[in-house]
């Protein structure tokens, strides 16, 4: 890796760009759904998403594969980085640590997300109608919750700190001015998501989603 660093940071760079920046607009809207038009609005764009022609390829080459490459080369450089904020204790130097950090805590969350939602539909444990009455079970435990909001802070952090370094590495905001005007736009854009998905957070855990959950169990037991 040492002999190639430049291009492979280029292609975690990118990458990094285009499967976390569609995985995240894709949970943003399908999650926020439910905040507007409760259990029935989330079914329903769970159920557009997954009817997408080719929807599994579509994920498997544009997210899951490049967010792998992502999140593997991201440890391998959190793990070869000099974390030295005791030093340097400048904006942009937390910055490049909290980076760090937030994408390790990411790998571990996404992962783990991935296991309790879409894991659980592969083996069959759960339906894709149902996961609005799995992220309530989640969100209504004291403990998964905690780990969710640090999850998604985490997640949303590093997305939009990253846009930041991906601009100025690839030559697209190259002085002073222009580095600090997009260090605000997307500090402004980390509040905004990261707000969006904490209001989902909320509205999974409400009576809408726990009435769901109510009579998809009973209409369970009756099966």
């Amino acid at each position: 890796m040492k002999g190639n660093s430049y291009l492979s940071r280029k292609i975690h760079s990118l990458l990094g760009v285009i499967p976390l920046g569609l995985f995240i607009i894709e949970h943003m809207v399908s999650n926020f759904s439910a905040v507007e038009k409760g259990p029935q609005g989330f079914k329903d764009t769970v159920t557009f998403l997954n009817d997408l022609p080719f929807v599994f390829v579509l994920e498997l080459v544009g997210i899951w594969l490049p967010l792998l490459f992502h999140g593997v080369y991201g440890l391998y450089v959190a793990y070869q980085s000099n974390l030295n904020t005791g030093r340097f204790q400048y904006g942009r130097n937390w910055a490049f640590t909290l980076q760090r950090i937030t994408g390790v805590i990411t790998f571990i969350f996404v992962f783990w997300h991935m296991y309790q939602a879409r894991f659980q539909v592969m083996i069959g444990n759960l339906t894709h109608e149902e996961l609005g009455n799995q992220m309530h079970s989640i969100t209504t435990n004291g403990f998964y919750f905690v780990l969710y909001v640090i999850g998604i802070l985490a997640a949303t952090f590093h997305f939009s700190n990253g846009m930041w370094a991906f601009l100025v590495s690839w030559g697209i905001t190259v002085g002073p001015r222009a580095q600090r005007v997009s260090s605000y736009i997307w500090m402004g854009v980390f509040v905004i998501v990261a707000v969006l998905f904490l209001a989902s957070l909320i509205a999974f855990r409400g009576d809408e989603f726990k009435e769901a959950a109510s009579a998809a169990l009973q209409l369970t037991n009756l099966v």
